[in-house]
């Protein structure tokens, strides 16, 4: 049985991340949820902000921003970014945040986050309560700690969180990497799909 209810924005898990708008004194911080990857190539992301915030008109007149990913070490950090206004507070101070330098954009990377997406907004969308800035990522910049002996990127070294309707949450356990499922079935087997309680 479910139970039915009007549409809502309930898609969950989302990212939980900190955006970086503006530059030199005008930098600034803006927690965002409406983010992802729409395309693949050429790479392109979108953030969904509100017009009233801060940040959006730091956005209109750049056109650049920072996607910089949150570790559960700086989840605090990251909802309190999302619960004032630049306008009034330094958030990087309060927070106790370090500006880095960006490789492709004006806009400074969050040194404390473990991995950042430098982004080219291309395309602007009114969609009612929030206007979609879609970009081409320019750039991907990551601690080398995520990486493994032989170079290739760990996310779960990065302990990222996530947000679910009104809650941050840590990243949980790896279930597999991408085309386990069909594993076994490459060795000549038949692949063993876990199903959900009740649906076997």
């Amino acid at each position: 049985m479910k139970t039915e209810w009007k549409g809502g924005t309930l898609l969950a898990p989302v990212p939980a991340v900190m955006v970086t708008v503006g530059s030199g004194k005008d930098a600034n911080i803006i927690t965002i949820g409406w983010t992802g990857i729409i395309n693949s190539e050429p790479p392109k992301t979108y953030i969904s902000v509100r017009p009233e915030r801060h940040s959006h008109g730091l956005l209109t007149e750049t056109g650049e921003f920072v996607i910089n990913l949150v570790p559960a070490a700086i989840a605090e950090a990251c909802d309190y970014c999302g619960m004032v206004t630049g306008r009034k507070v330094n958030k990087w101070e309060k927070c106790g945040l370090t500006m880095e330098k960006s490789a492709t954009v004006a806009v400074p990377r969050i040194a404390e986050s473990p991995m950042a997406l430098e982004c080219r907004v291309t395309d602007i969308l009114h969609l009612g309560s929030h206007d979609m800035f879609m970009a081409d990522i320019t750039r991907v910049a990551l601690d080398e700690s995520l990486l493994d002996e032989e170079g290739r990127l760990d996310m779960a070294r990065a302990s990222l969180c996530c947000y679910a309707h009104g809650t941050y949450y840590a990243v949980g356990d790896m279930l597999g990497r991408f085309g386990f499922s069909m594993a076994e079935k490459k060795n000549g087997k038949n692949a063993k799909v876990s199903r959900p309680a009740g649906k076997r």
